[in-house]
């Protein structure tokens, strides 16, 4: 990894703690109110932290030039659909059949899908596309 992707992915790995508290935070309010809600909060509290993601890393971590508002938005909700899909799959293995609380069984997927999700987000969504005359 040379030194430009990895002060990115230092960056996008903060940006991820905040975007885990946003998450987090919906996620135990549902929790709070019926553990057995966790699937919706988990869902609802996904949408949420995406949408912090987009927000921060546009910003902060990669350098987003040209591209509208409205296509990386569309473009990191679509990315996260794939890493939500594993999340939630691995978060019902994990409450389900290995018998992990469902309060610290998020915490274990977040960190385990913290390097694909940074890859995909760099790859596909904020990629820069090469202009001819560079």
């Amino acid at each position: 990894m040379d030194k430009k992707s990895l002060i990115q992915f230092i960056k996008f790995a903060v940006i991820g703690v905040s975007n885990t508290l946003v998450s987090l935070i919906v996620y135990y309010i549902f929790v709070f109110i019926d553990p057995a809600l966790y699937i919706v909060g988990n869902t609802v509290g996904y949408a949420a932290g995406v949408l912090n993601s987009y927000f921060w890393n546009e910003r902060f971590v990669f350098d987003r030039k040209g591209q509208s508002h409205l296509k990386g938005i569309f473009k990191m909700y679509l990315s996260s659909i794939f890493i939500y899909l594993l999340n939630t799959g691995m978060l019902f293995v994990l409450v389900h059949f290995i018998g992990i609380s469902e309060k610290i069984a998020p915490l274990i997927v977040a960190c385990v899908l913290l390097p694909c999700n940074f890859l995909i987000n760099k790859f596909f969504t904020f990629r820069q596309r090469k202009s001819k005359n560079a």
